[in-house]
């Protein structure tokens, strides 16, 4: 049977979800109440029966450290471990330049475990994924690299690696967060081909090109910008359609997203409100795992002679408490402490919150370990938010961790 590493890029520094990325890497971000975003991606591989994966840090990784020692520890089996790797200078004086250079600084573990195949995979977007189908289809067509792509709108394309394809599959043009005219998907002109940032190597392909690019003075050390353009023109690259990757227990796939602004990431937890979940966190054939304290069950209580409260599709984590509260389409963390005819819409309340009575929360996202005033009102008054918080073109508000708002 083939042999397989895993290197998850977990690094990233996220500077366009801050506030949320202020004390923490984008990948340690919570996510759907109780998740980080790590977590999808070290699921997709454990459920695929991929237990030798590194994970690759840099930016404030403390939060995510320490959420994968308590969840994700694999302890006695030699050959099954999820360790993590900061960035330690291993081959000079520099941290990591860029995704390609992150990976070769850590060539040594790669050399060590000598794979067949390495996964090179990101670890902060939100998706399901059967990656032993990815694996699979890269040895099928004997593949040197195996880019797994997904179609996004054209108004998208300078978000992500564009990819042109022949009618085998093969990659014959690939741009990098092009700027300009973009070649759309033949017979369906309002999109193109988007890479995942999710790549399968042959062990040989990848040491070589990681040789090759930590040589050349000219490099921004990037597998987007520098390896993939470099390589396709001269290897066998194929492109692997992440739309037909169906995992056990669903009836189809094709939802991943790139949470990597305020709004996509405020999006994404909207969707798992959605009548059709795109992502079914119900499902046992392929759970999401996460570390979860040991707080009690929710406690959902109302007046009984008034019972005014309503809760309306919404999610809320263990241990919250809450009284006669009007709840619609929120989505709230587990340790959630929420004080008598308060009102919420739209809303992401992350966890260990604490939100006095008759607040009034109306597209709000809010950090773990805010305390807000009774009687306080965000999300109703634009110009009076954006003198507390960071409010977005559409009028997301965010409350920064650790906020004590109205006191």
């Amino acid at each position: 049977m083939v042999s397989v590493l895993s290197m998850i890029l977990a690094g990233g520094e996220g500077s366009r979800l801050a506030p949320l990325t202020g004390t923490r890497a984008k990948p340690a971000v919570p996510f759907g109440g109780q998740y980080r975003i790590i977590d999808f991606v070290l699921s997709n591989f454990v459920n695929s029966d991929l237990h030798k994966i590194y994970l690759i840090t840099q930016f404030k990784s403390h939060s995510l450290s320490k959420h994968v020692q308590r969840c994700w520890r694999i302890a006695g089996l030699s050959d099954k471990f999820i360790d993590m790797l900061p960035a330690q200078m291993n081959t000079g004086s520099d941290w990591y330049q860029g995704t390609a250079d992150a990976v070769y600084q850590n060539l040594n573990h790669i050399e060590s475990h000598y794979p067949d195949l390495v996964c090179v995979f990101g670890g902060d977007h939100i998706y399901t994924m059967d990656v032993r189908d990815m694996v699979s289809f890269h040895e099928q067509h004997k593949a040197d690299l195996t880019v797994a792509a997904i179609p996004v709108p054209v108004e998208q394309a300078h978000h992500f690696g564009i990819i042109e394809v022949d009618k085998n599959g093969r990659m014959v043009g690939f741009a990098e967060k092009p700027k300009g005219n973009v070649k759309t998907i033949p017979g369906n002109p309002g999109y193109v081909l988007a890479s995942m940032g999710n790549y399968v190597f042959t062990r040989e392909c990848l040491v070589q090109e990681l040789l090759d690019d930590h040589d050349n003075e000219l490099s921004d050390h990037d597998f987007g910008k520098d390896i993939i353009p470099s390589l396709y023109p001269r290897a066998n690259v194929m492109v692997y359609d992440f739309s037909k990757n169906v995992v056990p227990g669903e009836q189809n796939n094709g939802y991943w997203r790139d949470v990597g602004t305020i709004e996509s990431y405020w999006e994404a937890n909207m969707d798992l409100l959605s009548k059709e979940p795109p992502i079914n966190l119900h499902n046992q054939d392929w759970p999401i795992r996460t570390y979860i304290p040991p707080y009690p069950p929710a406690l959902i209580a109302y007046d009984r002679d008034s019972r005014e409260g309503q809760i309306n599709n919404s999610m809320m984590g263990v241990g919250c408490v809450c009284h006669d509260i009007i709840m619609q389409n929120s989505v709230v963390g587990y340790n959630v402490k929420i004080g008598n005819n308060t009102r919420m819409t739209d809303s992401v309340i992350l966890p260990n919150v604490t939100i006095g009575q008759d607040v009034v929360l109306n597209r709000v996202i809010v950090d773990k370990r805010v305390k807000i005033a009774p009687g306080t009102r965000i999300g109703v008054n634009r110009e009076e938010d954006m003198k507390r918080f960071k409010v977005t073109e559409s009028g997301l508000v965010v409350v920064p961790r650790g906020a004590h708002v109205g006191f």
